[in-house]
């Protein structure tokens, strides 16, 4: 009887493995789409304020960096279309902030200026 229940910690502590790998798997995938988001909004964040930068004649890359956590300046990307505004894209960095990785995200943002 002793070997049997010797068998059953042993499957207990296995399944304990298992379940704590799945739990620590379930949270770097919340932890990285949480990355996402953060950098979409702030992409979005640094359109704008290089947006209205571009609208006083400032320097709309200087202004969308200054926008960005340090981390995601290294990334950036603006383009300044043909149709006014600006589009700000950062790459997406991965579990923590020091890695880049190979998504990017972005967002525009433009100011009409009004005829004269």
């Amino acid at each position: 009887m002793a070997s049997r229940r010797e068998n059953e910690q042993g499957q207990a502590s296995i399944e304990l493995v298992a379940v704590v790998l799945v739990v620590l798997l379930v949270a770097a995938i919340v932890w990285q789409l949480a990355l996402v988001g953060e950098a979409a909004w702030l992409s979005a964040n640094a359109a704008r304020v290089g947006a209205r930068a571009e609208a006083v004649g400032r320097d709309p890359t200087a202004a969308a960096r200054s926008a960005l956590p340090s981390a995601l300046e290294r990334g950036l990307e603006v383009e300044r279309p043909r149709s006014g505004g600006v589009h700000v894209s950062v790459r997406v960095p991965l579990l923590v902030r020091a890695w880049e990785g190979p998504v990017r995200v972005g967002a525009a943002s433009s100011l009409g200026r009004a005829a004269r």
